[in-house]
């Protein structure tokens, strides 16, 4: 099912699979999240030192069983290729150094929901190396060719994906705070959960903020389950998720002051001017939970399959890459198209595109008037955790 386009009036709610519409932006255009992942890179790389840790407790297996890697939460941007190559490089480094008669072949799954743009990801990957003509090394060596196989895994992370016992290396890196669904009773209006005013649970009451609380322990206690039959023995799981410092759930840190401060006043604004209804922005929720270190431990003490070989909070900087900080205009459209980049095609979906264009170009002119504010607050911190099998 392709995201909606046009002045769709399509209300956003557990009743419409939210797996089958939700994607980070495709394409290559200004706000897609090709153009817009440099800071998830930046991120990334910054957390290398902790994927290494992680890939060295992997078991090595006999050099003729496939080593297989997957990505979960993939997207369609250079940054999952990125991150393929250091896995790879890194295990053919082990299988090298522990005198192993060989390096083996590697299979890479790309793994995001069936509306995820897998076709500019696909036309990102190079061709795969000629393994007949030069050693595996070689092939590694080689910037203009991949040294792996690779396929793409359409389908809800939280639901089985692979056969039992197939792989090896898990990887999922700002895809875990995406909630399965917006929890019903924050929809509901007679629920005293009702997220009334609001699109998020940054500063919502606290009887709202639970809901999305167990809704995220929920998905994260289906993800370990279905993870913990498809790893092989040995194999590892490195994540990385929006977080935050905080134990009240109410207080979502980054994730708050991206959609809970400019985005949230943007909503208000097309209320105001009777662009929307108030109970149309009502009908609207990220379904995004930044979770404490707390949240996150207690589900994977609760399902017993996984030892926790690293759990902490990292500090990953500021989602927005500029190339001109003094730039107000610039900080205002980079916030704007970070926003629309995850949030988008929600967007478009709820009150379509043209509306969308509307709200977007509010984001960015509010932003700008508080662009040395954004610049200095506007910080993501990640939860990171290594997991083993037990």
């Amino acid at each position: 099912m392709a995201p909606p386009s046009g002045d769709n009036n399509v209300v956003v709610s557990t009743n419409l699979k939210l797996e089958r519409l939700l994607s980070m932006k495709g394409g290559k255009d200004e706000a897609s999240y090709a153009n817009n992942s440099q800071a998830q890179a930046k991120h990334a790389r910054s957390m290398l030192h902790l994927l290494k840790e992680t890939l060295d407790g992997v078991e090595l297996n006999l050099p003729e069983t496939p080593f297989v890697v997957a990505d979960l939460g993939c997207s369609s941007g250079n940054n999952t290729i990125f991150i393929i190559n250091v896995i790879i490089e890194h295990i053919t480094k082990r299988y090298e150094a522990s005198g192993h008669s060989g390096v083996p072949e590697f299979s890479a799954f790309f793994a995001d929901l069936p509306s995820n743009d897998f076709n500019t990801l696909f036309q990102l990957l190079p061709p795969l190396a000629n393994q007949g003509a030069g050693s595996m090394e070689e092939c590694l060596a080689s910037t203009a060719h991949r040294s792996f196989f690779a396929a793409g895994v359409p389908g809800s992370f939280y639901r089985r994906l692979f056969p039992a016992r197939s792989v090896d290396v898990f990887y999922s890196a700002f895809s875990l705070h995406w909630l399965s669904q917006v929890p019903d009773i924050v929809l509901e209006k007679t629920s005293m959960a009702y997220n009334r005013g609001k699109i998020f649970i940054h500063g919502a009451n606290k009887i709202a903020a639970s809901a999305y609380r167990k809704q995220f322990q929920t998905d994260l206690a289906g993800f370990l389950q279905m993870r913990s039959k498809e790893m092989k023995k040995g194999g590892s799981i490195f994540i990385a998720l929006l977080g935050r410092t905080s134990e009240d759930p109410t207080d979502q840190g980054g994730a708050g002051l991206l959609f809970g401060t400019h985005f949230q006043d943007a909503w208000d604004d097309l209320v105001q001017e009777g662009l929307i209804t108030s109970e149309k922005r009502d009908d609207f929720n990220i379904p995004v939970y930044a979770p404490s270190l707390q949240d996150f431990k207690e589900v994977v003490e609760a399902n017993g399959s996984f030892r926790i070989k690293k759990l902490e909070v990292f500090q990953g900087g500021s989602p927005l890459v500029v190339n001109e900080p003094d730039d107000a205009v610039e900080v205002g459209r980079a916030l704007a198209n970070s926003c629309r980049s995850v949030s988008g095609v929600l967007v478009d979906a709820h009150i379509g595109d043209k509306l969308g264009d509307e709200l977007f170009l509010r984001v960015a002119n509010r932003a700008t008037h508080k662009a040395e504010e954004i610049l200095e607050k506007l910080q993501f911190f990640h939860i990171v955790a290594s997991l083993s099998l037990k």
